[in-house]
This record gives C-alpha cells, sequence and structure tokens, in this order.
C-alpha cells in the first residue's frame, strides 16, 4: 500500500509539474503579446510565488487539519481552471489573474511533502523526498520541450493533416491555446489519480492543535511555526533559514542567468534553454537514483552540508565562465549540489516537525521558498545591472550559511 501511495503521490507532482514546466517558459512571449512592459513581466513571475507564500501554509495546515487527499484534490481541481484561463486570456489581466490563481492552487506540493513524511520511516525519509526532486527534474526538462513543440511553425499544420482542422485553426489563432489547454488537462490526470488511487496518509483520528491547523502568512501561528512548534528546537529554525536562502538562491539565477548568458556570452534563447534542461536532467540523475545510496552511506546531514558548498561554488563559478562548455560545467556542480540538499533539506524538516504538525511545518516551508522565489529574480536582475558578476557572487555568500549550518 505503501509503495502504491508513494509513486502515485510521485506521479502527481511530475504530472503538475510538467504542465507548470510548459506553461513558464511562455510567460515573457504571452505578454508582449498584449504589449507588456519589463516590469509588468517581472511581475507576472513574481505573483504566483506571492500567492504561493501567503496559501502554501495555509493548505499544509488544512491537510493536517482536513486530511491530505482533500487539499490535493482541491488544488489540482483548481490548478486546472487557472490553466485554462491562462489558454484563452483576453488581456494581460487575465494572464495575471491566471498566474495569481495558479500559485494560490499550489498547495499540492506541499502536501505532497507531508504525503511523503507520512509515508516514509526517518531512515527513508531523504529517499522519499529524493522521489520528488526527480519529479521536478523530469517536470522541467519535459514541460519546456512540449511547449518548443505546440509553438513550432510546423504544429498546425501536423494537426491539419490529422483531419484536426478546427483545432489547427485554433493554434494558428491562439498559439498559447494548446500549451494551457494540455496543462490544464495534466492537472485534471492529477485530480484523477489522487480520487482514484491515493488512499489518506495523515492520522486524523489524533487530536491537532487548533491553533497552528491553518497559518497564514502574516499571522502569528506562522511565525510561532518557525520559530519552531515546541518552542525549543533552534535546529528547526536554522533549517528554515536555509530553505529561504537556498530558494532564493536558485530563483536569483533565473533573474541574471538568462542577461549573463545573452549579454557577456552572447548565446541564442535555444542555448539558454538547453542549459537549462541541462540542469534538470542533473537532478533527475541525481535525485531519482544516486541519492539513495549516497544518504545509505553518508547520512542526510552529510549530504545536506556538502550539498550546500557544491552549490555555493557553482553559482560562484558561472560568471568566469567564458563559453558554453564551462558554464555547462558550473550549472552541473551547482546542480548536484542543488539536488543533494533540497531533497535532505526537506527530509530534516519534516524529522524535526512534531508528529501532528507535519503538514503545518512543511506548508510553511514552502512559504517561506516561495519568499525567496519571490525575492530571488528582483535580486538578480537589479545587481547584475549594477556589475555581471554581482548577483553570482553575492547570492554565493549568503549560500555559505547553509554550509555553516551543515557544520553544526
Amino acid at each position: 500500500m505503501k509503495k502504491t501511495a508513494m509513486f502515485t503521490v510521485f506521479l502527481v507532482v511530475l504530472v503538475d509539474l510538467i504542465g507548470f514546466g510548459i506553461v513558464l517558459p511562455l510567460l515573457p512571449f504571452y505578454a508582449l503579446k498584449f504589449s507588456a512592459s519589463p516590469f509588468s513581466i517581472g511581475f507576472l513571475y513574481s505573483i504566483y510565488s506571492l500567492a504561493q507564500l501567503v496559501f502554501s501554509p495555509f493548505w499544509g495546515g488544512l491537510s493536517d487539519r482536513i486530511g491530505r487527499r482533500p487539499v490535493m484534490l482541491l488544488s489540482t481541481l483548481g490548478a486546472s481552471a487557472a490553466y485554462g484561463v491562462f489558454a484563452f486570456a483576453p488581456s494581460f489581466t487575465a494572464l495575471l489573474l491566471s498566474r495569481l490563481a495558479g500559485g494560490m492552487m499550489g498547495g499540492n506540493i506541499s502536501t505532497a511533502q507531508a504525503c511523503v513524511a507520512d509515508l516514509t520511516s526517518h531512515e527513508n525519509r531523504t529517499k522519499g523526498m529524493g522521489l520528488l526532486g526527480a519529479a521536478f527534474g523530469i517536470g522541467f526538462v519535459l514541460g519546456p520541450a512540449l511547449a518548443a513543440g505546440f509553438l513550432h511553425p510546423q504544429f498546425p499544420e501536423t494537426l491539419s493533416r490529422l483531419g484536426l482542422r478546427e483545432l489547427a485553426s485554433l493554434a494558428r489563432e491562439n498559439p498559447y491555446a494548446f500549451p494551457g489547454l494540455f496543462a490544464a488537462f495534466l492537472s485534471l490526470t492529477s485530480f484523477a489519480l489522487v480520487g482514484l488511487k491515493l488512499p489518506e496518509t495523515a492520522p486524523l483520528e489524533r487530536t491537532r492543535p487548533p491553533a497552528l491547523a491553518r497559518p497564514r502568512v502574516w499571522s502569528r501561528e506562522f511565525w510561532s511555526i518557525i520559530r519552531s512548534p515546541d518552542g525549543s528546537s533552534h535546529l528547526l529554525r536554522t533549517l528554515f533559514v536555509c530553505l529561504f536562502l537556498l530558494a532564493f538562491g536558485q530563483s536569483s539565477l533565473y533573474g541574471a542567468f538568462p542577461l549573463f548568458c545573452e549579454g557577456i556570452l552572447k548565446m541564442s534563447g535555444a542555448k539558454v534553454g538547453l542549459q537549462f534542461a541541462w540542469m534538470g536532467l542533473v537532478a533527475i540523475v541525481v535525485q531519482g537514483g544516486m541519492i539513495r545510496s549516497l544518504e545509505k552511506k553518508w547520512g542526510d546531514r552529510s549530504l545536506f552540508f556538502y550539498g550546500s558548498i557544491l552549490m555555493m561554488i557553482g553559482m560562484a563559478l558561472i560568471p568566469f565562465s567564458r563559453n558554453a562548455g564551462m558554464l555547462a560545467f558550473s550549472l552541473t556542480v551547482m546542480a548536484v549540489g542543488g539536488s543533494l540538499n533540497g531533497p535532505t533539506l526537506n527530509s530534516l524538516l519534516s524529522k524535526q516537525a512534531p508528529s501532528l504538525q507535519v503538514g503545518s511545518v512543511m506548508g510553511t516551508a514552502q512559504g517561506l521558498a516561495a519568499m525567496g522565489r519571490a525575492v530571488g529574480p528582483t535580486w538578480g536582475g537589479i545587481l547584475f545591472g549594477l556589475r555581471y558578476p554581482l548577483p553570482f557572487l553575492l547570492t554565493a555568500s549568503l549560500l555559505s550559511f547553509a554550509v555553516a549550518a551543515g557544520l553544526k
């Protein structure tokens, strides 16, 4: 039963991340269709993470209260509706609202992490979190590839040759309709998987503390969880800070990295996409297979420490890259580090969480990660405008906190 449930959680996250990966690279081009300004395009990215910041703790706490299945059913169905709005957005405002709704419905990730915590022992926790990390990597490889296929000039002609002339006409008139509709279909698939295959994993028969059942991001309850639910765990607070900094560091890359590739290395958009796909492949290899044997040999605390070192070094090497090969090496070091410290950090967080508040803690963690992702791209873009090495070197220096935490 546990293996079936774990595989179902993996599929749900994978399917959702493929949909997310399809939409993400299309946002700037879709926004330009409505003559959006650069600031508006940046806000289009940020609003999703801001909504997650507010709602992830709520969904996590609610899953402790009513169960994981109802929350995952609600969030996947809501995400499908948000992608439907994306597919046929008549204005930039509608496009913005679709991303806002998508972020609000992003509770399935923190709830999936809580499911993994429910289903795994302390010894197997890192392996379970690594499985979710592999789903992220696969999603970020397949999603952009599918988006490129939908936007290919030959796609409408292919539909016509198949006799689907009305759909071909729709693809010509609105090239973003099919990516949005396919992402909506994938979320509906996740909804069906949860409804048909996922058993309830939360131990609902036990009484849960009502004060921490539904933490909101600016509420006293949210910050009381960050101070630690039992009022004594300094390690949990440290891990929360590490999670914020790691999410901040990774997202700052999205703000500065394309500018560095285009302005300094003179790389095309397609080559930049290949670099991102390469990072996804590294994540698949490390989190999908290697991390299991590595965790058995070294333990999750050591992997978190060494992963943080590699991520810091990889980030610092990026501005010294002088060609695509050197850049790929820097990104490999960074991706290996992120693939090691990401699952182990989530594993350590879930182990430090009181057994009745795993969903609340993981939801709060996702809220803090969303906070980092909301701020990171702006930080990267501003620093790149001052001097191109700054976003990478200063972010690497901030990641040294995670290295120091690993030493403890």
